[in-house]
């Protein structure tokens, strides 16, 4: 395993173990979060558990650059770790048991290692560039399902005042209802694209995310043999924070399913 890897997965396990240990006195943190925008709130265990990877990155690499949610970019350099610390915030507050830490580090604008930590379950998602997609240390692989109608699909609802098109999603989410076996909206998007490289999904779209978001589920699903673009199916998903990604056959057919509605609209 990569060295780099190693400490990625050194720092979400910390970080993991801090946001278990906050968890029982969520109340006093919910009632002192702050909110940075419609419901996106920043809380004390998001900003705890980011000094904990932030430090433990820097503890092994201390000239390395940093992008993290909460504090943003520190340094500069052709390495990048691009950070969640808690990704499923209102989830974590609520005590709804679907959160984690992300981690991706970037190397000259290519994602090279990725860690996505579920400290509940204690669910580890891996993955290094041309290495394959792992999780517990185990192969994964995305789903073989050809057909639409059998799919169980995941998304995420727009809330952000960034997404200016609340209805071409709310269409595209009909469709999807009407033509696939289910949809699923756990509300935490690392988990969702590590979902989808495990196969549990089929699929998944959601709009508005930021890089931190996606960074490292990302490189999961295209080393479990997944595609994931941007929901308009180019590769400027890492920057327009629009997603869609699956399974190669699935991804086609969820890619489909947006052009219907972005014909019916024209």
């Amino acid at each position: 395993m990569h060295a780099h890897l190693n400490v990625a997965i050194m720092a979400a396990r910390k970080a993991g173990d801090s946001l278990i240990r906050n968890l029982n006195k969520v109340e006093q943190i919910r009632a002192r979060a702050s909110e940075k925008g419609q419901n996106d709130f920043v809380t004390e265990a998001d900003l705890m558990a980011e000094r904990i990877v932030i430090e433990t990155i820097k503890k092994h690499y201390p000239e390395h650059a940093i992008h993290a949610e909460e504090s943003g970019v520190q340094g500069e350099s052709d390495f990048i770790w691009i950070i969640d610390p808690l990704d499923g915030t209102t989830n974590y507050l609520h005590r709804f048991p679907v959160f984690c830490v992300s981690i991706g580090l970037m190397h000259k604008n290519v994602i090279e290692h990725a860690v996505v930590y579920d400290p509940i379950k204690q669910e580890l998602f891996t993955a290094s560039n041309g290495q394959g997609a792992h999780l517990d240390g185990k192969r994964i692989r995305v789903s073989g399902e050809k057909f639409l109608s059998r799919s169980l699909i995941g998304t995420g609802f727009p809330y952000r005042a960034s997404n200016k098109n609340p209805e071409e999603y709310m269409s595209m989410l009909k469709l999807v209802i009407e033509r696939t076996a289910g949809v699923r909206r756990p509300g935490a998007a690392a988990i969702d694209l590590c979902y989808v490289a495990a196969g549990r999904l089929d699929g998944f779209w959601e709009t508005g995310l930021s890089i931190w978001d996606i960074a490292a589920g990302a490189l999961i699903i295209q080393e479990a043999g997944g595609i994931i673009s941007d929901i308009n199916g180019s590769n400027d998903h890492l920057k327009s924070g629009n997603v869609m990604c699956g399974s190669p056959k699935i991804h086609k057919k969820l890619q489909e399913l947006y052009k219907e509605i972005v014909e019916n609209n024209s």
